[in-house]
């Protein structure tokens, strides 16, 4: 079932990691998952960059025009999409490194769940005041941090030991995944696919 963990990793994560483990679901729930939550922080967006505003600090409120809020949320959607693939692949890819054996599955089990907290920030997005979305940014992504250090000895069935390793090679791949979005995103943005406001 869609969204069936969501609430034990956030009120018992490593016995949540245990059943998950346990009982390993389909690929096509896993992907459902993601599709799923990568919707919030797409959405949450577009509704506060077109209705809402973004309120910078000082001055008024700044919007995007309708089109360019939804092309930059459909774009965030598939890069967010894309970095749960990229972040899968890289833990399948370095599994062997530390002795695990994971399925491809696994590791986006491990991906999907690790990110759903960082996805659920999103929700800060319809009070689009920057000082909130930073705190509570930083709290989505310690609590996903967390929980990809308690998932990973679990669901890669590997010692604490070599998990703490693994885990963080797996947050630096992460940071070199997000700079790469960003960069992406500059890059885009330089060649005339950047915002437009009202």
């Amino acid at each position: 079932m869609i969204l069936n963990h969501l609430m034990g990793l956030y009120t018992h994560p490593k016995q949540e990691w245990h059943a998950i483990e346990q009982n390993h679901e389909a690929l096509k729930s896993s992907l459902s998952h993601v599709l799923l939550i990568a919707l919030i922080p797409a959405v949450c967006s577009f509704i506060a960059t077109a209705y809402i505003g973004w309120n910078p600090g000082a001055g008024d409120p700044i919007y995007l025009t309708p089109q360019s809020a939804m092309f930059m949320s459909v774009g965030m959607y598939f890069g967010l999409i894309a970095g749960v693939f990229a972040l899968a692949y890289l833990a399948f890819w370095m599994a062997k490194t530390f002795d695990a054996h994971p399925t491809f599955t696994q590791a986006l089990e491990l991906a999907s769940y690790t990110a759903t907290p960082l996805f659920m920030v999103g929700l800060a997005a319809l009070y689009p005041v920057l000082w909130f979305i930073m705190v509570v940014g930083l709290i989505g992504l310690a609590y996903s941090v967390y929980l990809l250090y308690a998932g990973v000895p679990i669901i890669m069935n590997i010692p604490e030991e070599k998990g703490f390793i693994y885990a963080s090679s797996m947050v630096t791949a992460g940071l070199v995944l997000l700079v790469g979005l960003m960069a992406t995103s500059v890059i885009l943005w330089s060649i005339g696919f950047g915002p437009m406001y009202q």
